[in-house]
């Protein structure tokens, strides 16, 4: 690349009503410098005085949103200039410049622009109509900067609604679903004590007593392991994924025939082991096959397939239940979001299932994803990564 003349055409395509010869004069007065990449060339909010021009290699602009985000721009190359600003307008830098390529620049700094600019006047005024252009637009950029940020506070502002809201629900419905429980075995307790019962009355109060114990005890462990994943790192050991979702269906399998749900597991040969917990994977697939009989139609089936593939092991579970609506999927993993109704179909529960399995897979560098049609069914797919070396 000719470095003087395409200087000079990208000093007159920066700053238009600038002659010829005005801009001869002005890379005249500046000098070529080469950088390595990693070189910041301009630097947000400092007050710098050197204009550049870009003659060969390429640079990055940055700007920090919120004080803490470092958001990309755009990128400028052979041809392109920057800080001009810096000239004729005593100002600090709207944004920061970084080399990301060797780069070779010509810079004309302030103090030998100002001579130049006392020899004419007409070099002033094209470089004070297009300081006044820049001022606009930056003005502009400015106003939509503050639309944006006011767009991400009115997001925010929603989703601390969103969750206080479902704070609030999580809070009548563990209510409910504590009082249920212990009423129940309250009342049946009180039975024993003051009624004169056989054996037979006796044993079936007791069942009902303990029943209705089992479910408080799930209930609070549930919490309980969602602030344990939360806060605890897990201990990581190879672990054989159909084995655990042979140990899932064991655990169901009572659950299933009360339903008149048939279960099917099917798994590939030679399926690698997987990096992670079993407790909290098994508890994690437990939660989605526990679901996919909670939400299929006696008769049934629910099918459990389990393959390697190129993103790692993949399980996918598929009913053939109610089915998710549309409008709800987005919500599904959200902690204490459940579905509550499905036609004439009542379904308990507080809404962490869902929630601990995403957070067990995420915590295993793994993805949840879910396929769904109202009224056919629905497929939750958990995909981990194999553990490296295979068996």
């Amino acid at each position: 690349m000719n470095s003087i003349p395409a200087a000079v055409q990208i000093i007159r395509q920066a700053f238009p009503g600038i002659s010829q010869a005005e801009a001869n004069e002005l890379v005249a007065i500046g000098e070529v410098k080469p950088y390595a990449p990693g070189v910041i060339l301009c630097k947000e909010n400092a007050i710098e005085e050197t204009f550049f021009i870009i003659l060969e290699g390429e640079v990055a602009v940055t700007k920090i949103i919120n004080a803490d985000e470092n958001r990309a721009l755009k990128h400028l190359g052979e041809g392109d200039f920057f800080g001009e600003m810096g000239l004729i307008h005593n100002a600090p830098r709207a944004a920061t410049v970084e080399t990301i390529s060797p780069v070779r620049v010509l810079e004309i700094h302030k103090t030998g622009f100002d001579r130049l600019l006392q020899k004419t006047s007409s070099m002033s005024l094209a470089m004070v109509r297009e300081v006044s252009r820049r001022l606009s637009e930056n003005d502009e950029m400015a106003i939509e900067d503050l639309r944006l940020k006011a767009g991400e506070l009115a997001s925010a502002y929603q989703r601390l609604a969103q969750e206080e809201l479902a704070r609030r629900e999580f809070l009548t419905t563990i209510a409910h679903e504590l009082r249920t429980p212990l009423t129940t075995a309250r009342g049946f307790l009180e039975m024993l004590r003051f009624h004169e019962l056989d054996t037979t009355q006796r044993d079936e109060i007791l069942l009902t007593v303990a029943r209705n114990v089992e479910q408080i005890v799930t209930l609070v462990n549930d919490i309980l392991f969602l602030q344990e994943v939360e806060l605890l790192e897990p201990e990581m050991h190879p672990v054989d994924v159909s084995e655990l979702l042979t140990g899932a269906v064991k655990s169901l399998s009572s659950e299933a025939q009360k339903a008149n749900i048939h279960i099917h597991l099917k798994a590939a040969s030679a399926i690698p082991q997987v990096m992670g917990h079993a407790r909290s994977l098994q508890r994690a697939f437990s939660q989605l096959l526990d679901n996919a009989i909670k939400y299929s139609s006696a008769g049934s089936e629910v099918v459990i397939s389990i393959e390697s593939g190129s993103d790692g092991v993949c399980v996918s579970i598929a009913d053939q239940g109610v089915g998710i609506p549309e409008h709800i999927r987005p919500y599904i993993f959200d902690r204490y979001f459940h579905l509550e109704e499905v036609g004439d179909n009542l379904y308990g529960g507080l809404g962490l299932g869902l929630a601990i399995t995403k957070q067990v897979v995420e915590q295993h560098k793994g993805r949840i994803e879910v396929e769904s049609q109202e009224g056919k069914g629905s497929t939750f797919i958990v995909i981990l990564p194999e553990l490296s070396g295979g068996l």
